[in-house]
């Protein structure tokens, strides 16, 4: 636990929470800040900034829990779709520095763009580059 996270507090039960699931290792409940209705989140019960900082046997409970939620989710609000994601870094938007997945309902007419959208400065990559890219991720995985 970390005592300035708010994630952490919500898990100890010092701020409340609309949760609409938890077990040992994994909490979810609704955003308090929903970018449409039934918005939830997913988080370790332990703390962990990153992906890259949670073990392996966490974030497989973390994405077991995302996969029944969703749709749970949709159906509590019939949304035909759900956009699922983690920010995982301060520049990929991540607000709270604890891992969260957020499943967020989508609506036809929403508004709501998909993840290409993201990004509107996209790399000009050769085949080389990219070659090189994939070469480098699969030695990380050695």
């Amino acid at each position: 636990m970390s005592e300035d996270c708010i994630f952490c507090q919500i898990v100890a039960g010092d701020i409340p929470s609309r949760t609409v699931y938890e077990d040992n290792a994994v909490l979810a409940f609704l955003d308090a800040n929903p970018l449409a209705p039934g918005h939830t989140l997913v988080i370790p019960k332990a703390h962990h900034e990153r992906l890259n900082d949670t073990p392996a046997d966490v974030a497989s409970e973390v994405l077991s829990t995302v996969h029944e939620l969703v749709p749970a989710v949709e159906d509590a609000v019939d949304a035909p779709a759900t956009t699922v994601a983690f920010n995982n870094g301060e520049e990929a938007g991540q607000e709270v520095p604890h891992v969260h997945a957020h499943i967020v309902p989508r609506f036809a007419e929403d508004g709501g763009r998909p993840i290409h959208a993201l990004v509107t400065d996209r790399p000009d990559l050769s085949d080389d580059e990219l070659d090189a890219i994939e070469g480098d991720i699969a030695a990380g995985l050695e």
